[in-house]
């Protein structure tokens, strides 16, 4: 299989900041959206005492990396799961707390990239959209068997589209007639619902319907939603967790999972924090950091990430 087109979205400033948790001798980061191994390569690189655990659902992603990250040796380990079965993984390899944990969220470019995982729509191919394609529904099932208020739901929710109603009644309609299982049908039907004035704006038109699917095939704020405070427990003094997201409603969960870690646990009006009562963690980024037109230009994905980082200053109550 050729390695498709990777190219980290803000590789320097992630690596940048994972870099005070990592100098360190024996420091452990957890790649936990491991793709093609681009963020973990330049880790690997960067800091030659440095161990990377990769985890990833995609079983073709794992071997890519795999091969890449080969010259590494046994400072990288790959392993096969969901990125919230993090507590699971660490405790298969015996490590009791981590050094930093790095989320890039979303799609992979090897998803995107081979045609018959069904994740672009540039290309008709079956209708699939899971990450890990050895299990669970697909978006053929998602579009065959939801009623029009869980279609439109999904729609409306995951991909932000004005026109989800109108979309999921037609989906049922032409269901009946044929069951879907290849983009291509489902790439007609969005041209033939969405008004051509709203079709000329924004983006391709299958944007917002397929980024729906996918993340409604792959569960994925429900994952993130459990993973960001697995990730904020596992890690120990001085450790941190980098984050990029790609859709608002990522961040949304991000920024409230790293709000509530670095809250004061004293009432509002108080002049003073007592001693014991400082949060166990700050906050690295001010708000979320966004990639400048250069990137942008070479790397058009770049255009929606939201960074963000937290950091542990102690042991508390968010270990």
């Amino acid at each position: 299989m050729a390695a498709p087109a990777h190219v980290p979205v803000l590789l320097d400033r992630v690596v940048a900041l994972l870099a005070p948790a990592l100098e360190r001798d024996g420091s452990i980061l957890v790649d936990a959206t491991l793709g093609l191994g681009g963020h973990s390569e330049a880790v690997l690189s960067r800091f030659p005492a440095t161990r990377v655990v990769g985890i990833d659902r995609d079983p073709d992603a794992l071997a890519l990396a795999g091969e890449r990250l080969a010259p590494f040796g046994e400072r990288f380990t790959g392993v096969h799961a969901v990125y919230d079965e993090l507590r699971d993984v660490l405790a298969g390899l015996g490590l009791a707390s981590v050094d930093a944990v790095l989320f890039d969220l979303g799609v992979s470019s090897m998803q995107l990239d081979v045609r018959e995982r069904g994740f672009a729509y540039a290309e008709d191919a079956p209708l699939d959209m899971r990450m890990d394609g050895t299990s669970g529904p697909t978006a053929a099932d998602v579009l065959n068997t939801y009623d029009v208020d869980d279609l439109t739901r999904v729609l409306r929710e995951y991909g932000e589209e004005r026109f989800a109603r109108k979309i999921a009644a037609a989906v049922v309609r032409e269901r009946s007639r044929e069951p879907f299982t290849r983009s291509g049908r489902l790439v007609e039907l969005l041209y033939a619902e969405i008004p051509a004035p709203a079709r000329r704006t924004g983006g391709h038109p299958a944007k917002r319907t397929f980024q729906a699917l996918r993340m409604e095939v792959n569960d994925e704020l429900a994952v993130l939603r459990r993973a960001i405070p697995a990730a904020i427990a596992a890690i120990g003094v001085g450790g941190r967790v980098v984050v990029e997201s790609y859709h608002s409603l990522e961040d949304r969960l991000v920024k409230q999972a790293f709000t509530a870690a670095t809250r004061l646990d004293v009432p509002e009006d108080l002049p003073f924090v007592p001693p014991g009562h400082e949060p166990a963690l700050r906050l690295v980024t001010r708000g979320a950091e966004k990639a400048g037109p250069d990137e942008i230009s070479h790397n058009p994905r770049a255009a929606s990430v939201r960074l963000r980082a937290i950091e542990r200053l102690s042991e508390g109550a968010a270990a």
